[in-house]
């Protein structure tokens, strides 16, 4: 396989925990968090902070953490790692959101490994849930999935409806993707946000609308994003042992 890099997104700004990624818990800004979590995959040869604030870049520099200074007017972090793609020598690239703290590293590997097939430009995770809260909560990205593992449909309603009213579970996507380098400075760096994309406000739809494939991979352990400063004290509970 070609060479794995693992993208860390960072902006600064947040609209719901305003300078996140700077915010501590431990002694450690969450980003640091972030970072080394990610190191522990067996997988990646190389993790890269790809910021738009030199805040960002001197903490990250500070903990000794290797960071590249991207543009400030990427609308998204799959925008910003397109930058990156074009700047690196790698095959494959893992977008690891940059507040996702707990992600589990072997979800890191297993998604790494789905680009075996040489079929698969895209990769994703989901993990099977049987949450009924969670299943209606918009909050929640659910999936869809054919019989090769590939996704059909993502969105925030719960899906799939249950016509005969029994509750069967769901797959819960979890918002970290791989790409083949080539595929995210060509093809997809030429789509345009798509109609299905603006309504639901998730980003991948963009690519099944044009008519590529995602191939989903099934995680063995759920991840739990920080966007509140609930989260955060959350999170700060677990890594204190009191939780």
């Amino acid at each position: 396989m070609k060479k794995v890099v693992g993208v860390i997104p960072a902006r600064l700004e947040s609209v719901r925990l305003p300078r996140k990624m700077l915010r501590t818990v431990g002694g450690k800004p969450l980003i640091q968090w972030t970072y080394e979590n990610a190191r522990k995959s067996k997988t990646l040869e190389d993790v890269i902070v790809a910021c738009d604030s030199a805040e960002v870049e001197n903490a990250v520099k500070a903990f000794g953490g290797k960071v590249w200074m991207t543009r400030s007017d990427h609308p998204s972090g799959t925008s910003r790692l397109s930058e990156i793609a074009e700047k690196i020598d790698a095959g494959i690239l893992i977008n690891i959101q940059g507040d996702e703290p707990l992600l589990d590293p072997e979800t890191v590997d297993l998604l790494a490994g789905a680009f075996s097939d040489p079929e698969v430009d895209m990769a994703t995770v989901a993990v099977r849930k049987k949450d009924e809260e969670e299943f209606r909560n918009p909050n929640v990205v659910k999936l869809t999935k054919d019989t090769e593992g590939f996704a059909l449909f993502f969105s925030r309603a719960p899906i799939p409806h249950s016509r005969d009213g029994v509750f069967r579970g769901f797959w819960k996507h979890l918002g970290v993707y791989a790409y083949r380098r080539e595929f995210l400075s060509g093809a997809w760096k030429a789509l345009k946000p798509s109609v299905l994309e603006e309504t639901e406000k998730l980003e991948q739809l963009r690519v099944l609308e044009n008519g590529y494939k995602i191939k989903v991979v099934e995680g063995r352990r759920d991840s739990v994003g920080i966007d509140t400063e609930e989260d955060l004290k959350a999170f700060e509970k677990i890594m204190s042992g009191s939780v």
